[in-house]
């Protein structure tokens, strides 16, 4: 399909441009805990931190008083995120900057990954650690990583690896966000698809954290640009994605540039037997951390429909009128059907956005910038953005096509129910799909429904498993619309 050649900033009524695609207005509610990314980070001056300072808190002040904390999340819950040991993040002794930007990130207490992770972490050791989507990965990782930077040391001391460029932004921000009163920790991001010049200028300066695709980091590094003899620390996220075919041998060249005596930690919430050989070559004694007793996720009500190839459009309308969708992500198996998708979805009068891997890196970073500012609802996609991409808004995950295998699945529909909360995943099923379904239902050993004449809004949406500290009431049993053969 021809793109347009130049980026428009906001396209009206039925006209595609850079994944965004405008139907009648119908604007999300922002959630609390939907995470407000304030800066695009595709140009490169926007990709480093800002220092910012402490706000002059003198020893024996009360610092808690004085944070921009965010409004309280008072969403249910799974045992994914509260069975906790009951830690608190001031027990890791971390710097009191670094707890100022947790708090402010509306992080208020370790989840299980974070507790397991983040003292073996800050001790030096490598890790192998699985945990389930959305469970808190990001600051397993993060915290004990921007708590050992030397502002002293003018190097780079860390490296992200992702398998997305979606994914780098994100984990930058993340970062950035975290470090922000740190007094100068630099964050860079740096992926394939933006200009290799502006990456080399930035690197020039002083750099103490690249978040990095493979392939780009590794040009860098080859270039001599991106010194990376006395990096300590390297992070894989996503690491079965990043062990697969794809990557494996851009991660194995990295790795020859590092010192010998780094740190490794991998994360993920699936790890295939790739690992194994993996880690036995490049991990020293690594720790092994493993909170997935099953695959599936506990926060996640699952249904298919049945339908034929023809039906699945106004079946999707059906559940568009029916639904209260916050936000939706729908994932298609091309991204040709992507883009004809999101263009029939803005026929029947929704707003929509697309992206998929084919489109320029400039349309990608402003459709993902966008839909997770909340400034549409539904977001057509392919597997590009199944990997780690955490926008909490998003409560309804579609599976227009069925996905090939459990892996997919599994990450597909981890896209809603972050971070412990309830979420929906409907599955449009043709005949051709049944024996996929019947095989990934054995293999999460998980039970997905046919989808009932009334779906129960308080298994996916917030204001009706919000739990209010002051009220031991229960709205769930509110009245809910009727699906009908959706």
């Amino acid at each position: 399909m021809a793109r347009t050649a130049n980026p428009a900033p906001m396209i009206g009524l039925n006209k595609p441009a850079n994944g965004q695609l405008r139907g009648q207005t119908k604007p999300v509610a922002q959630q609390a805990g939907l995470h407000s990314t304030v800066q695009q980070l595709s140009a490169p001056q926007e990709r480093t931190s800002i220092p910012q300072s402490s706000r002059g808190i003198r020893f024996g002040d009360d610092w808690k008083k004085l944070l921009e904390l965010p409004p309280k999340d008072n969403r249910m819950k799974t045992s994914d995120v509260t069975s906790t040991k009951g830690n608190e993040f001031e027990d890791y002794c971390l710097k009191r900057e670094l707890l100022m930007g947790i708090f402010e990130m509306g992080w208020e207490k370790p989840s299980p990954i974070q507790e397991e992770s983040i003292p073996i972490a800050l001790s030096g050791r490598d890790i192998l650690a699985r945990a389930k989507n959305g469970t808190g990965k990001s600051g397993a990782y993060l915290i004990p990583l921007l708590e050992r930077i030397d502002l002293k040391k003018d190097h780079i001391q860390a490296i992200v690896m992702v398998p997305t460029r979606e994914l780098a932004l994100q984990m930058s921000q993340i970062s950035i966000q975290l470090s922000k009163h740190l007094g100068g920790v630099k964050v860079m991001a740096t992926t394939g698809g933006t200009n290799l010049r502006d990456d080399i200028l930035r690197l020039d300066e002083i750099v103490h954290v690249v978040v990095a695709t493979p392939g780009r980091i590794l040009d860098l590094i080859k270039k001599g640009v991106a010194k990376v003899d006395q990096t300590q620390m390297m992070v894989m996220d996503e690491a079965d994605k990043l062990l697969s075919q794809d990557f494996v041998a851009l991660i194995e060249d990295i790795i020859s540039f590092l010192p010998k005596n780094r740190q490794i930690l991998l994360y993920s919430a699936t790890f295939p037997i790739s690992v194994q050989k993996f880690m036995s070559k490049h991990l020293q004694k690594p720790y092994e951390i493993n909170l997935m007793e099953e695959l599936t996720l506990k926060g996640i009500t699952q249904y298919y429909a049945y339908v034929t190839e023809r039906q699945k459009v106004h079946c999707l309308n059906t559940l568009f009128s029916r639904l209260q969708i916050n936000q939706s992500i729908i994932f298609c198996n091309s991204t040709q059907r992507v883009e004809l998708l999101a263009k029939k979805i803005t026929q029947l009068g929704y707003s929509c956005f697309y992206i998929h891997a084919k489109m320029m890196q400039e349309y990608r970073n402003r459709v993902f910038h966008d839909f997770r500012n909340g400034l549409c609802r539904n977001l057509v996609c392919t597997d590009l953005f199944t990997r780690g991409i955490d926008i909490q808004a998003v409560n309804v995950v579609i599976n227009f096509d069925f996905p090939k295998n459990a892996e997919t699945y599994l990450h597909r529909i981890g896209r809603s129910g972050r971070f412990g909360h309830l979420g929906l995943a409907i599955n449009l099923i043709t005949s051709d799909d049944r024996y996929n379904l019947k095989t990934i239902e054995d293999q999460l050993i998980t039970d997905i429904k046919p989808i009932p004449s009334s779906i129960d809004k308080s298994l996916y949406v917030a204001e009706f498993h919000s739990v209010d500290p002051d009220e031991d009431g229960d709205e769930g049993g509110a009245k809910n619309k009727d699906l009908g053969a959706a």
